[in-house]
């Protein structure tokens, strides 16, 4: 017995062997049967790789050769595989949908977009907006939200993000704001201190600072949060009357935040929880929602508010909502690169019956969208698959790197008898009266602060608490009194409740700080 037992781990390793020589035979024809299948690699040429495995070398010992076409190709392409990244937006995720118009907008535009029953695809990029690519979905931080429309017309962006409002109202500012809440140049690091220093100056920013640092400042994920153009925009009807309209994306998911004590714990297990929370969604089928409606003010009512309605700083306070339709995402990209990373949105890519209204922040971003995707993708960034329109396009704009438009015939101008092309009469910008001179100055109607006050006074009880530990983190590490003192004034002005619970968190000087708030005007 004892000489069986000792024999039979020998016999089991030798069975082993046979099992495992078994699979090994089976793995070598299957890998046989599907190198037989396989597509040959090839060069970029298209010509066959004969060794992906080893250099050209000058015998076993020498130097790699520069005639080893493949390998220099390789590195070559692999060193070119970044393009510059967003300034702004840079980390971000997408999804393809569609629209459907499901009421009747003719009334106030005439964008084919917006006949009762249209469906058009779409596809939408939702980011972050300071951190560089990579930087993690939890960052406080407004968040993007735009969507291209493929309409039958020519594809019209709506540029916007989660929150209805922004923290300035001229682009004149813009970069400045955006390099104050970037890193640091020196230490780069995000620093309040930075941060504080430049708002404090920017009193119209007391609104957006306040929804930024509620928890709507951190979005669960893309699903369950909602979206604003921000800007209003021009709608212009068949007859050529215009009204401002203002676009909202209400999420059919309901809306959810992170609370503070939340962000940690989804940041340590993913940085990116929002972007595989949409496309965990869209693969289960489970394909999320928005209904889209519009905010509507005539022309003549801009004069009947005490703020100015064209200043991205404020929300339409009281103006219905009007139905426009439904937007369903439904589909992943196949690539994010090519799609995610290469769409270009830029408010200026509108259709007729859609225009840019006065809005001084916007007016500067018709040109600086459209300018940072020709740094970004080269000049011809509309002719890649993502921001093609599915309408011919038929214009003079030739040649450029990585042109592939396939255009013939002897004419790039016109007018010309020999290659005619035509105008759209219906396409013509809308007619806007003008008074005064040229100038460099505010707006009248600033109302800094009201706005501010009245989102504080609606959060509930538990988010008004969230806000204020929020905000006061970061207040507390600024060192500069007179930043300092300015900001808690600001916040003070636009609600008293709101400014004393700030400075009882950071320790400052109640007395001073009323009395600086005091002084502020609206």
């Amino acid at each position: 017995m004892s000489n069986l037992l000792a024999s039979q781990p020998a016999r089991t390793l030798l069975c082993g062997l046979v099992m495992l020589s078994g699979v090994a035979a089976f793995a070598t024809g299957a890998q046989a049967q599907s190198q037989t299948n396989a597509q040959t690699l090839t060069k970029d040429n298209g010509a066959p790789v004969g060794d992906n495995q080893n250099s050209q070398t000058a015998g076993p010992g020498g130097p790699t050769l520069l005639q080893d076409v493949h390998l220099v190709q390789k590195l070559q392409r692999f060193d070119r595989e970044r393009i510059p990244e967003r300034v702004v937006h840079a980390t971000g995720t997408g999804a393809h949908g569609t629209f459907t118009a499901t009421d009747d907008l003719s009334d106030l535009s005439k964008a084919r977009l917006f006949a009762k029953g249209t469906v058009t695809p779409v596809f939408v990029r939702f980011s972050t907006v300071i951190p560089g690519r990579s930087g993690a979905e939890t960052t406080r931080d407004p968040r993007g939200f735009a969507t291209k429309f493929y309409t039958q017309e020519g594809n019209f962006d709506l540029v916007g993000n989660n929150l209805p409002i922004f923290f300035i109202r001229d682009a004149i500012k813009f970069p400045d704001m955006i390099h104050a809440l970037k890193p640091d140049p020196v230490t780069n690091v995000q620093e309040p201190e930075r941060v504080f220093d430049f708002f404090s100056h920017v009193p119209e920013a007391t609104h957006m600072l306040t929804r930024v640092y509620s928890n709507l400042g951190t979005p669960a994920n893309y699903r369950q949060m909602h979206g604003s153009s921000v800007h209003a925009l021009k709608l212009v009807n068949a007859r050529g009357g215009y009204v401002y309209g203002k676009f909202t994306w209400t999420s059919r998911q309901g809306e959810r935040n992170l609370r503070p004590g939340e962000i940690a714990a989804v940041q340590g297990k993913s940085t990116s929880h929002a972007t595989v929370d949409l496309y965990d969604s869209i693969a289960k089928g489970a394909f999320p929602v928005w209904d889209l409606t519009v905010q509507i003010i005539k022309p003549e009512e801009l004069d009947k508010f005490d703020f100015d309605p064209l200043d991205a700083t404020k929300v339409w306070t009281g103006v219905p909502q009007r139905k426009v339709g439904t937007m369903v995402l439904n589909r992943v990209p196949d690539n994010f690169f090519e799609a995610t990373e290469q769409v270009a949105m830029a408010p200026g890519n509108l259709v007729p019956g859609i225009e840019a209204s006065e809005d001084r922040m916007l007016q500067g971003r018709l040109f600086s969208y459209i300018d940072t995707q020709h740094h970004r993708l080269g000049a011809n960034f509309q002719s890649l698959p993502i921001n093609k329109p599915l309408v011919p396009v038929v214009n003079n704009h030739i040649d450029g790197a990585a042109n592939t438009s396939g255009r013939t015939g002897r004419v790039n101008y016109e007018p010309s008898r020999l290659a005619q092309v035509k105008e759209d009469p219906n396409a013509r910008s809308s007619q806007l009266p003008l008074a005064g001179t040229t100038q460099q100055a505010r707006i009248a109607r600033t109302l800094n602060f009201q706005q501010a006050g009245e989102f504080y006074r609606a959060l509930p009880a538990q988010e008004r608490d969230d806000l204020i530990a929020n905000l006061s983190g970061d207040l507390k590490r600024v060192k500069n009194q007179d930043s300092l003192y300015t900001m808690l004034s600001h916040f003070w002005k636009a609600d008293a409740d709101y400014g004393r619970r700030l400075v009882k968190a950071v320790g400052a000087d109640g007395a001073k700080v009323a009395t600086l708030a005091a002084g502020l005007k609206e």
